[in-house]
């Protein structure tokens, strides 16, 4: 048997650009559609709904991703979630198509690249903030004011929350990371205590 010769060399990064890919060219045909119909809001509102949906069901997180599930399945399971969150029939519609050509992995991609270019055409940055405990709505509005101002352009905000940091937040905001949390202070304080040794 004859082997290719970079036979030991393998490409992690594939598998994920070609899902960033795929979901890039749904995005644009999905975007494009909104604009035509004068419906970015009820993108806007789809996306929100959908990200909300991956981060808090793994029975949805598993139908988009597991083998088990037949295409014919999902189509149905995705068609009922979609009814159920109320999302635009554009969006529904999608799913169904991403469905038959068992496409739904590529999910989480979709909603980020959709939220993407839904900031960009508002003229707004978003950011991504981790906190141990759900922000109040005060607190939220804050925060996007004073981000807002470093920014110079208006930001939303996407929370979520992560109890493993105790305190504190981590934002980021396009390549910016600022982590501020207790955990991430009492890890720096570790390796200074490990360093003075």
């Amino acid at each position: 048997m004859v082997w290719p010769k970079d036979i030991g060399r393998v490409d992690v990064s594939e598998p994920a650009s070609i899902s960033t890919g795929i979901a890039n060219r749904y995005a644009t045909a999905i975007f494009s559609l909104a604009q035509e119909e004068k419906g970015l809001a009820a993108l806007e509102s789809d996306v929100d709904g959908l990200d909300a949906a991956l981060k808090e069901s793994l029975d949805l997180r598993n139908l988009i991703s597991s083998p088990i599930y037949s295409r014919e399945e999902q189509g149905a399971g995705i068609t009922a979630i979609a009814a159920k969150m109320g999302l635009s029939q554009t969006m529904t519609n999608v799913l169904g198509l991403m469905a038959s050509k068992r496409r739904l992995f590529v999910l989480p991609q979709l909603v980020t690249a959709l939220r993407e270019r839904i900031s960009i055409e508002k003229g707004e940055v978003t950011a991504e903030v981790t906190s141990a405990k759900a922000l109040t709505k005060t607190q939220s509005a804050k925060l996007a004011k004073t981000l807002s101002a470093q920014a110079g352009k208006d930001v939303k905000i996407i929370a979520t929350v992560d109890e493993s940091l105790i305190g504190g937040l981590v934002v980021k905001v396009g390549s910016k990371m600022i982590d501020t949390s207790i955990a991430a202070k009492l890890k720096a304080l570790q390796n200074s205590m490990k360093e003075a040794r």
